[in-house]
């Protein structure tokens, strides 16, 4: 009985399954943040400041949910897949929650009333983040699939065939926020100095949130293909 205890305990639990739903709560956080950048735009700090306590409290359950994945994962248990590369992959995709959450709360810092291009601009690209992780989901639900069919290459390829969108989008984003940025910057004058460096900061941040995504694809990528 000693023996078959001590095999069981090297076959532990398996992370897959919490590792999907890390995916889902640090994507629920930056779900929020397209309803946080229309209110931003709208000027209603009031609700600014109630979707930013939303957002942290779903990164500290990402947060909570990512430290049961890592207790799971001590050296002496077995996985198809290599230990290293599972935490590689953890690391990015828990900075998506984490990065909606610095976005959140640099907007609860300072308001403005916004030039109409630039706040058109920070929609589209909140919207585009919305994709991101639209896509970003449907590539990671897979996981669990994958383990269930020993990662065989046919559920591998059906994943590894997502991968790229996750990729493209988090590039348009980059590409609209360095038109945006452009705009901030020539919009001086009506926001001031202060603002301008404030909101190309909030740009920067939100365009981690994709970035973060697409680097914890490229990390599923290599997890699975070894």
């Amino acid at each position: 009985m000693r023996y078959m205890r001590s095999i069981a305990g090297i076959f532990a639990e398996s992370p897959f399954k919490p590792l999907y739903k890390h995916a889902e709560k640090v994507c629920e956080a930056a779900y929020k943040l397209e309803e946080m950048v229309q209110a931003y735009c709208d000027g209603d700090a009031s609700r600014v400041q109630k979707l930013s306590d939303e957002i942290s409290t779903l990164e500290h359950e990402a947060d909570l949910i990512k430290q049961t994945i890592r207790k799971r994962l001590p050296y002496s248990v077995l996985l198809p897949v290599n230990r290293q590369d599972v935490l590689e992959f953890l690391k990015p995709q828990d900075s998506i929650s984490d990065c909606a959450e610095d976005v959140a709360k640099l907007m609860t810092l300072r308001s403005y009333v916004l030039p109409k291009e630039i706040k058109s601009g920070l929609l589209e690209m909140t919207k585009m983040t919305t994709k991101t992780m639209d896509a970003y989901l449907k590539a990671t639900e897979k996981i669990s699939q994958l383990v269930a069919t020993s990662f065989r290459k046919k559920e591998i390829g059906e994943t590894l065939e997502l991968i790229p969108l996750v990729e493209k989008l988090e590039h348009e984003i980059d590409m609209i926020g360095m038109g945006l940025t452009r705009k901030i910057f020539l919009a001086e004058d009506e926001i001031g100095a202060v603002g301008v460096f404030h909101l190309a900061r909030i740009l920067d941040v939100l365009g981690d949130v994709s970035d973060s995504a697409a680097r914890a694809a490229d990390r599923l990528r290599t997890m699975i293909s070894r």
